[in-house]
């Protein structure tokens, strides 16, 4: 038998934490004359408050976006760089580490975020879109299957569906929500093979999904927001 009484032991505490979010648009004055929610999820290394800039087309009186900060920070580049005060922060909503846990935490940090700010509204007949870009597609489509919020419209920009993912029917959730992915011919993380499979696997679990392609690489760009607001319904408004 093999002694481990020298080995660690692994052990969960849960603690609260202090989230960041930001938005914009949506300054009517009562949450029934909110239409549309889009709740956007950054990539890897990137800020809320900075991403959420990108999104500025889509937010108007009636149209809130949100964006949630993912809550491991860290310094982009080391200190022989730069100096604390001046290294630049990024986020990451998880690594491989603790990799259970961690997505467990943002799956209930973005149910708390729904309903403390958006509950009211869908409650009231808006219609809540969630887009996901880079690595913020898995942590979208995770929100959308192990969550609680009632998404009409999952975006996947410059990110496929994590691989776990169950496609069968068995997965109501997924199947219930309209799905819209949206790459560029120029993406270098995602090229014309990993697309290919994801459409194939998508396909063969017949699970519907509009493309959209753009003439770009790993970036959000304003072209693609008219398409976004005809799939929503949002052009007629």
């Amino acid at each position: 038998m093999t002694d481990d009484s020298r080995a660690p032991h692994i052990h969960h505490l849960r603690v609260r934490r202090t989230a960041r979010y930001y938005t914009l648009g949506g300054s009517a004055s009562t949450a029934g004359a909110t239409r549309t929610v889009w709740l956007v999820l950054h990539g890897h290394s990137q800020l809320a408050g900075v991403f959420i800039r990108f999104f500025g087309d889509l937010a108007t009186d009636d149209t809130l976006v949100i964006a949630p900060e993912a809550m491991n920070r860290y310094y982009l580049v080391g200190p022989e760089r730069a100096p604390a005060s001046e290294r630049p922060v990024g986020a990451t909503w998880m690594t491989r580490e603790d990799r259970a846990s961690e997505i467990a935490d943002y799956v209930e940090y973005l149910d708390t975020l729904y309903d403390d700010v958006i509950a009211e509204r869908v409650r009231a007949g808006a219609q809540l879109n969630v887009i996901g870009f880079s690595q913020g597609a898995a942590t979208a489509t995770r929100w959308l299957v192990h969550g609680r919020a009632p998404v009409q419209r999952l975006v996947l920009w410059g990110g496929l569906l994590p691989p776990e993912t169950d496609l069968s029917r068995a997965n109501e959730r997924l199947r219930r929500t309209a799905l819209t992915i949206v790459i560029g011919r120029r993406d270098q993380y995602i090229d014309e093979d990993a697309l290919g499979a994801e459409r194939a696997r998508l396909d063969a679990a017949g699970l519907p999904y509009e493309l959209v392609r753009f003439d770009g690489g790993h970036v959000i760009t304003r072209s693609v927001f008219p398409r976004l607001r005809e799939l929503t319904g949002a052009s007629d408004r």
